[in-house]
């Protein structure tokens, strides 16, 4: 699975580890976690996140 990087603070999504704290479980791919999910860093949505190169 791909990684995402959060192209504002450079928070990184991790697949396998997913955000539990914010109600994202481990294994879930970035395009299956919700829409108005966003960064626990800098709080912005997903469309500031670009897949890891």
């Amino acid at each position: 699975m791909t990684k995402y990087v959060c192209n504002i603070c450079g928070y990184v999504y991790e697949p396998l580890d997913g955000d539990p704290d914010h109600g994202i479980a481990p294994n879930t791919p970035f395009e299956d976690v919700p829409e108005d999910w966003t960064c626990p860093l800098c709080g912005v949505g997903k469309e500031y996140f670009s897949p890891e190169e």
